[in-house]
């Protein structure tokens, strides 16, 4: 269960615990008020209702702004996942382009992609129902054609220009 989830049930918790020593006590302050208790204790028990109620009040309002909280994070989080899905749909334009221009085959392609998700050859050896001898070939010919040496240089050549150069990146964290 996530930080949050277990936080909104906490808060809710001691809000209803709140809420129910505060009817409790006042249930009582009444029943003592009816049988001529003490001024004294009648006073403890009204100051004790006050503080329940307080702290329920407080912790309405926290609940209220945890709610606005999260539902301006949820707003963000889809403002973010569109905007980095048009990102990586551009980003994956820019990688068929590449394979065409390799002359990659269809198969030579597609165990190009799966080398840059993280897949093992056995891994995209069995997503493709073929040999893991055949992936790695194809994955063979996909290295001398691009020129490239293998994996991590198949994922630097795509992820390269995505990273900001570090006098870039130093000059964004400063503004």
């Amino acid at each position: 269960m996530s930080d949050d989830v277990h936080d909104y049930r906490s808060t809710q918790a001691a809000l209803a615990l709140f809420v129910a020593i505060a009817l409790l006590i006042g249930w009582d302050l009444i029943a003592d008020y009816r049988e001529g208790a003490h001024w004294a204790h009648i006073a403890i028990e009204l100051f004790v209702v006050l503080v329940a109620a307080s702290g329920a009040v407080l912790l309405w309002r926290q609940f209220r702004q945890n709610r606005l909280d999260l539902a301006d994070a949820r707003v963000d989080a889809e403002q973010w996942r569109n905007e980095s899905r048009e990102l990586l749909r551009g980003l994956g334009i820019a990688i068929e382009k590449q394979f065409v221009a390799w002359e990659l085959t269809k198969a030579e392609a597609e165990v190009g992609l799966f080398l840059l998700k993280g897949l093992s050859h056995k891994e995209i050896a069995s997503i493709r129902h073929t040999s893991e001898r055949t992936t790695r070939e194809q994955a063979r010919a996909l290295y001398r054609k691009s020129g490239l040496p293998g994996r991590s240089s198949l994922s630097a050549f795509f992820l390269e220009d995505l990273l900001l150069p570090q006098s870039e990146y130093d000059e964004n964290e400063e503004q």
